[in-house]
């Protein structure tokens, strides 16, 4: 190995070492000491629960456990959103689980706890998983309601997804294992059995001080809607326990009983590993993404026995598309292309840029995979669509616009993996969270923005600096710190915290989230005819 690729490595090694010493302190949720408290009241914690309810011999994917970070500073912060989300192995069989994370303000739901609440039941509900909620949660954070109760994605549309899972056949199971209050407590009735652990579950419309306050009844908890009451009195409940452990080894039979239903039927060979080392892939991309890579040894190291067939090898240059296999599933690639090439004419193409040509291309192959019913991967380090007069004159719009017709129609799971920048339109023409992937990762040098800090910078200075006469050394200083505002904000964490991707994973973990991710998808069987609508050729 030279120098370059050493320091390659030693740069991707330093964004995952930062990465993970984050989520060590996320996954502390809210502390060791209401961790402590939850222990001394015969409780375990959100990640202690999914630990214990998922097969320990089979994959983990955690979704958003980046949601919420850097986010509600003047609240106390939410890690990890207040939730512990996963799609896992219960009973040998894939399932979404939900944990509310009651040391991180009790549970209570912040904005973003809700997206990431929502996301899970989407990830649900598009590829037909059952899905497992271990709820304890205070319900709506109060001091923020109006940002999370009353809109069309906000806290109501949980219980719309309930009702909409049970018409789709999808099951659903809820274990009480704290307080269930309020609008929060229909999610439990709502799905198809709901077990409660006495002493600590407990659901109701209003808690005994609000029925105080409403009527003037004193009455405790446990009378007003704990698990004796709602399994012996009301009737809401199915099943009670006396510890967590019970209640969550009976979800694992339930679980374990579930029939067989049609599958997609995604093709699937002998899996095989890269043939070329996959630890080289650290060293590959360059430092801060500054230079030119190729993608095809990226590729290799990702897709089984480094076989990648590529289509229209020769034209279209920066956009690959091709054929492989990755942990045996067959896919259809598609990849920017970051080196330098020459196009037909034998013009030099920058690259990460998307010209009409390879715009092109993907349109066409992303056509091809829908016919052949072959799932699509979206490797994304993509600087945009070409500009100037030459490419304008060439009909840049209407080929991105093919383009992005093709992404936006296809009707095969498109998983979505952003390793280097995902900027302007590129973002959106390579599968980018608005164009539905059915999950969608970031390597720690991903970066997600309208355009490059640099440009962005200089555009922003522009504005603010119209009409205005100052010095050079003040437009240094208002450059720099411009740039560093808008570099946090392209920053993967800063996505991850939004829900813009569903986490940030080591390049090496690549294959395991995509494999989980077409496995997830292939139990989903209706696929819609796909069709393309009207688009200029």
């Amino acid at each position: 190995m030279d120098i370059e690729f050493n320091r390659n490595e030693d740069w991707m090694k330093l964004l995952l070492r930062d990465t993970a010493q984050k989520f060590y302190v996320i996954k502390q949720g809210g502390g060791k000491k209401v961790a402590a408290k939850q222990h001394e009241k015969k409780k375990l914690t959100a990640r202690e629960r999914v630990e214990y309810l998922c097969d320990k011999n089979k994959s983990i994917i955690e979704i958003g456990a980046f949601a919420g970070y850097d986010m509600y500073g003047e609240q106390g912060g939410c890690p990890s959103a207040g939730t512990v989300a996963v799609v896992a192995y219960i009973s040998g069989k894939q399932c979404v689980v939900v944990a509310n994370d009651q040391t991180v303000k009790a549970g209570a739901w912040f904005p973003i706890a809700c997206k990431k609440n929502l996301r899970m039941q989407e990830i649900a509900m598009e590829n037909h998983l059952p899905i497992i909620y271990l709820v304890d949660s205070a319900g709506v954070f109060l001091p923020m309601q109006d940002e999370i109760f009353p809109d069309k994605e906000h806290f109501g549309r949980i219980f719309r997804n309930n009702a909409r899972m049970s018409a789709m056949g999808i099951t659903q199971i809820a274990a009480v294992m704290g307080a269930c209050v309020a609008g929060g407590a229909y999610l439990p009735i709502m799905s198809d059995e709901t077990l409660m652990v006495q002493g600590n579950g407990s659901i109701f419309l209003a808690g005994p001080f609000l029925v105080k306050a409403a009527i003037g009844e004193d009455i405790d908890i446990e009378t007003l809607g704990g698990a004796i009451t709602h399994t012996e009195i009301s009737g809401i409940a199915d099943y009670k326990f006396s510890t967590e452990q019970e209640c969550l080894d009976e979800i694992k039979k339930l679980i374990g009983k579930l029939g067989d239903k049609p599958k997609a039927g995604f093709n699937r060979a002998n899996p095989a590993p890269p043939a070329k080392d996959a630890n080289e892939i650290y060293g590959i991309m360059k430092v801060n993404n500054a230079k030119p890579y190729d993608m095809v040894e990226i590729i290799e190291r990702i897709v089984d026995a480094s076989d990648f067939d590529q289509f229209k090898k020769d034209y279209g240059k920066t956009i690959l598309c091709g054929y492989a296999r990755i942990d045996g599933w067959a896919v259809g690639i598609v990849a920017n292309q970051r080196l330098i090439v020459k196009n037909r004419k034998g013009e030099m193409q920058l690259g990460g840029v998307i010209y009409n040509d390879s715009a092109d291309k993907a349109a066409r192959f992303i056509l091809n995979c829908n016919q052949k019913k072959i799932p699509l991967v979206f490797l994304q380090d993509v600087t945009g669509f070409m500009v100037g007069s030459r490419s304008e004159h060439a009909g840049i719009i209407k080929d991105g616009a093919k383009l992005v017709n093709a992404v936006a129609n296809s009707v095969v799971p498109k998983i979505t993996i952003i390793i280097g920048n995902s900027f302007g339109a590129g973002n959106y023409a390579m599968c980018g969270k608005a164009y539905d992937p059915r999950f969608i990762y970031a390597w720690p040098s991903a970066k997600i923005a309208v355009m490059g800090g640099e440009q962005a910078a200089k555009t922003l200075m522009q504005i603010q600096l119209a009409g205005k006469t100052v010095s050079e050394s003040e437009q240094t200083t208002l450059l720099h710190d411009i740039k560093l505002k808008y570099e946090k904000q392209t920053a993967v964490t800063y996505a991850a915290a939004r829900l813009w991707v569903d986490d940030i994973i080591d390049p090496l973990e690549t294959r395991r989230h995509i494999s989980e991710a077409i496995a997830a998808a292939n139990h989903n069987p209706h696929i819609e005819e796909f069709k393309t609508g009207v688009f200029q050729v």
